[in-house]
């Protein structure tokens, strides 16, 4: 995370945090500085996860019988955005689309 934070700084790529993710990640307390610091960051999107982005993820998981709905809302971003997903879990971003790129930490 921290090799992804200093690239983000050092260049203009583009980053989108899913609503989803926030949520999942954030806990409070000092542990938060370096999501906190992601998240400010001018290059950071945070897609919203609205009504019609919800009905979609519902027919992914329908679909897939992925019963993750933030991991359904990353996989779907990134192919949107044409981004690859940085994931401790690659398997589970697999599941949902295993054509993305996928970057391991």
């Amino acid at each position: 995370m921290r090799a992804l934070l200093e690239a983000i700084d050092r260049t203009s790529l583009a980053v989108s945090v899913p609503a989803g993710v926030v949520a999942q990640t954030w806990r409070g307390g000092p542990r938060q500085t370096r999501i906190a610091r992601l998240l400010a960051d001018r290059n950071v999107e945070t897609p919203v996860l609205d009504e019609m982005t919800a009905r979609a993820i519902g027919l992914v998981v329908g679909r897939t019988g992925h019963a993750d709905i933030v991991d359904v809302q990353v996989a779907m971003d990134a192919r949107q955005r044409g981004h690859a997903v940085v994931t401790s879990d690659r398997h589970d971003i697999h599941r949902v689309a295993p054509t993305l790129k996928i970057i391991d930490i």
